[in-house]
């Protein structure tokens, strides 16, 4: 692969990561399933992506999410929260808040609309986030950070690409059946090492895929354990109010499909993508397709009810993105010309405005009508 070259301060980070990971596959027989190779790769204290030092978004990290091309997209959120909020309780909780960009552009429109928050609480995982966020949200005394979900929520959750970097584990189908595939090391490298599944991941691959004895030989995907246990932990903890989340997928009948056959596993290095997850481990994001039907299913049998699952550009036309964007006078061109090339990414079906999707889950609350009025759940 042709990817830019770290420092010699990255590499000696993704080398002790190398080690410390093939410590623990010689303690476990030689092999650890691939959902712990990935919770390490992005998760080990102090040297996996997330919870290193190294920048993440935006020109000098590896990509750019929404709310980091446009405040239209932290706006037009704003406008739901704030339908949510008076239906339950002025109290918003986010996952993995990036650089602070959401958050604050949430809290300036509800500000601007005199709507009141009285308590912003951000759950993040990576110190390096935490401090931009720290700093980005100065001005917002109610924002609060917690290492852990709440036992109980009343308020708005939002969560924009959080699903997609929960460890998946990796199945493979071969004549026999269903296989795991493993981490191993063989001549100093990271790969790949296809055991008998267990019992449990045989029970997901029953539960999470459709038809999935008439997928062929060779055909290997992801199972979303982790992602699934978020979802009934999000299900159980919420109470009055709505939990948005935002990330790139499908429902399990588009998921698996024949054609999909290597699954969705993808790896982002410097704003380039590739497949390989051993490439300099804690350099760079791994992250796996989300399976929505899977997630709503969860929270569902959690306890929450489905209240909408549609394309980003349902969700954010619907939410008046729009209307936010006129706003800026057309004739303006030098501020309106940008904004209205950000929101065309977000919404387009050739950018984003398709691949992304919204889950909407929740208790006792409704959506606005014109959110109602772009839902898909019946695809799920």
């Amino acid at each position: 692969m042709s990817l830019p070259v770290p420092s010699s301060d990255a590499l000696a980070a993704s080398h002790a990561l190398q080690n410390l990971i093939a410590a623990e596959i010689e303690r476990n027989s030689g092999a650890i399933s691939f959902a712990r190779y990935m919770e390490l790769a992005l998760y080990a204290p102090g040297l996996g992506y997330y919870s290193g030092g190294s920048a993440k978004l935006g020109k000098d990290g590896d990509f750019t999410t929404a709310p980091e091309l446009s405040p239209l997209f932290g706006a037009a959120l704003a406008q739901v929260a704030a339908a949510i909020i008076a239906q339950s309780a002025p109290v918003i909780l986010e996952f993995g808040a990036g650089t602070g960009k959401l958050a604050f552009d949430i809290l300036t429109e509800l500000a601007a609309a005199g709507v009141k928050v009285e308590r912003y609480s951000i759950v993040e995982l990576s110190g390096e986030l935490r401090g931009r966020q720290q700093e980005k949200l100065r001005g917002f005394p109610q924002v609060e950070w917690l290492d852990s979900m709440p036992e109980s929520f009343d308020g708005v959750v939002f969560g924009n690409e959080v699903l997609d970097a929960m460890p998946v584990h990796l199945v493979i189908k071969n004549p026999q059946g269903w296989q795991e595939l493993q981490v191993t090391v063989s001549d100093g490298r990271f790969q790949y090492l296809e055991v008998p599944a267990s019992v449990e991941l045989l029970a997901q691959v029953e539960r999470q895929i459709p038809e999935h004895e008439a997928l062929p030989v060779g055909y290997v995907t992801e199972l979303h354990g982790v992602a699934c246990g978020f979802m009934a932990t999000l299900g159980r903890m919420m109470g009055k109010g709505a939990a948005f989340l935002f990330d790139y997928g499908f429902p399990a009948r588009e998921y698996y499909f024949d054609q999909r056959a290597t699954g969705t596993l993808m790896c982002h290095y410097r704003h380039h993508a590739h497949p390989d997850p051993f490439y300099y481990p804690g350099l760079q994001d791994i992250t796996a397709h989300v399976d929505f039907t899977a997630m709503a299913l969860a929270a569902q049998d959690a306890g929450a009810d489905v209240l909408g699952y549609l394309n980003q550009s349902g969700f954010l036309l619907g939410a008046g993105i729009g209307e936010l964007l006129l706003r800026t006078d057309p004739a303006d061109a030098v501020n309106y010309l940008p904004q209205a090339r950000a929101m065309q990414k977000l919404v387009s079906p050739a950018e984003m405005g398709e691949l992304f999707k919204v889950l909407a889950v929740g208790k006792g609350v409704e959506l606005p009508d014109a959110i109602v009025a772009q839902d898909r759940t019946h695809r799920l």
